[in-house]
């Protein structure tokens, strides 16, 4: 099950997270739950609430779309990675690039694509049971580029880090069985990344004369019937660019995560209606991990292109007036365009989780 509205989720454990700011919102949880607990015995000092209550609030009050502590790790980052480090990129492992070709229609036929999305989710399901910790990376990307005639390339990347299981090109060997079913399988050698030559506002200018503005994708509502890419790129005018990067749990994960959202949601949500959501939510979840599904942490990311910053000004415009027709929220990540253009490209598959807020 990938879904980027899986019911309730604590705002500082959203998708995104970097290694240390998960560990800091566990630490915080667990000595929060041991002071609570040693209350109970010999009432600690007051000033152990405060911090703890400090603390929780830094991490999950959320001013827009980020929490107190995300806002100031994007301040750092964006100040740190004024490029795209080597180390993003090409970290250690195994990683593997195909061009797929669906058959002729697919995405438009809503029963031919429910299907291609069920054959699709079964690939996650066994790669996310490959390994005892997450770890494994897939990346699907879209590009429709407009001239004479829109060309449209799809291609699926996966990445698996070095040390997570024994005989990676092995289970690189049997995903690529998994995704022949979708369609036309052909391996690919991903283009070298275009080094940023200018960034402006909302804008990055590449080397190769082309003008980006990528943006996450934060919800779409019911998942859209599944047509996310004729809805953002098919009869455009723009050249634009549209992937996800799909990090499927293990199931002994998957079954974790299931249950602390389900606790989380009784204990911490007040309000009737939204009790009752996250109840039909967690019951869907329910079922699907009783068929052997995994969930799926998921993130997504639009990009526009333009020959120029005017130019691509408008197609970011064009794009949020396409998203709010869909009901899909974006957010176009102000100051971090000199690298986040990297995720609507093969490579995005290798990137470390965090690294691109």
């Amino acid at each position: 099950m990938y879904s980027l509205t899986p019911g309730y989720r604590i705002p500082a454990l959203q998708r995104g997270l970097s290694p240390m700011e998960t560990l800091l919102t566990k630490a915080n949880a667990g000595v929060g739950g041991a002071v609570l607990m040693s209350a109970m015995i010999t009432p600690p000092p007051v000033w152990t609430f405060g911090a703890v209550g400090a603390a929780a609030a830094l991490l999950n009050l959320s001013p827009g779309p980020r929490s107190i502590a995300r806002w100031a790790t994007v301040g750092y980052r964006h100040l740190r990675e004024r490029a795209v480090p080597d180390s993003v990129i090409t970290p250690s492992g195994a990683s593997a690039t195909w061009a797929l070709y669906p058959e002729h229609g697919t995405m438009q036929d809503p029963q031919r694509r429910a299907a291609f999305h069920a054959a699709f989710s079964r690939a996650l399901t066994f790669a996310g049971g490959q390994a005892r910790s997450a770890g494994i990376q897939v990346h699907v990307t879209h590009h429709a580029s407009v001239s004479d005639y829109t060309a449209h390339t799809q291609t699926i990347s996966v990445h698996v880090p070095k040390g997570l299981v024994g005989h990676p090109d092995r289970l690189l060997d049997t995903l690529a069985s998994e995704f022949a079913s979708l369609g036309a399988l052909v391996p690919l050698m991903p283009e070298p990344i275009p080094a940023v030559a200018d960034r402006g506002p909302g804008w990055a200018a590449l080397d190769d004369g082309r003008y980006a503005a990528t943006a996450l994708i934060t919800s779409w509502p019911e998942e859209t019937g599944g047509d996310l890419m004729p809805k953002l790129l098919l009869g455009q005018e723009t050249d634009r660019s549209f992937a996800v990067l799909y990090r499927p749990l293990t199931a002994g994960q998957s079954r974790r995560s299931a249950k602390w959202q389900k606790a989380a949601s009784e204990a911490f949500t007040a309000d009737k209606v939204k009790q009752d959501a996250h109840e039909h939510t967690s019951g869907t979840t329910h079922g699907a991990l009783v068929q052997g599904a995994a969930l799926v942490d998921v993130d997504a990311y639009l990009t526009v292109w333009g020959d120029s910053p005017e130019a691509v000004t408008d197609a970011r415009w064009q794009a949020s007036l396409t998203a709010d027709r869909y009901r899909i929220h974006l957010d176009w990540l102000a100051g971090q365009q000199h690298r986040a253009h990297v995720m609507t490209t093969p490579h995005g598959a290798s990137t470390q989780k965090g690294v691109i807020l």
